[in-house]
């Protein structure tokens, strides 16, 4: 890796499956409360970012948002209706000839930066730690690790 590189890894959790499968097995609703637990996480990276985002409309910074599905939560910045936002997070050239310009940064300037001061902060970690806690306590499952 290039000196000044940023590498990262998503978060992943050992026997989150298995976790899953048993929790279904004592109630089907525990893996809703799961998937809101991962989706708490990801919107302390969300309210990290979005202040930091420049605000002419406020359509970039109001494009961050998390979504989920059963096994994982993401968060997502952009689309249809900015499709600008890659180019302001990370950089490059754009428009006609490749006239507008914006410094290159591989690692962005906002998302993957408020990710990566949140993780090293613990703060995600501690998030999901309290949380899975939780949810067990409910079901009856004992933690361990």
């Amino acid at each position: 890796m290039a000196s000044g590189a940023v590498e990262f890894r998503p978060i992943s959790i050992q026997g989150l499956a298995e976790f899953q499968r048993r929790l279904r097995r004592v109630d089907v609703d525990l893996p809703k409360a799961l998937r809101l637990a991962m989706n708490e996480a990801g919107q302390l990276v969300v309210d990290t970012a979005k202040p930091r985002v420049p605000q002419l409309t406020g359509a970039a910074a109001g494009s961050i948002r998390v979504v989920s599905t059963r096994t994982e939560s993401r968060v997502r910045a952009g689309g249809a209706k900015v499709p600008y936002y890659a180019w302001l997070d990370f950089g490059g050239a754009v428009g006609r000839n490749k006239s507008v310009k914006r410094a290159f940064f591989k690692s962005g300037r906002y998302l993957w930066a408020a990710f990566a001061e949140k993780s090293a902060s613990g703060e995600i970690q501690a998030i999901l730690s309290r949380r899975l806690d939780e949810i067990a306590s409910t079901a009856g499952i004992e933690m361990t690790g």
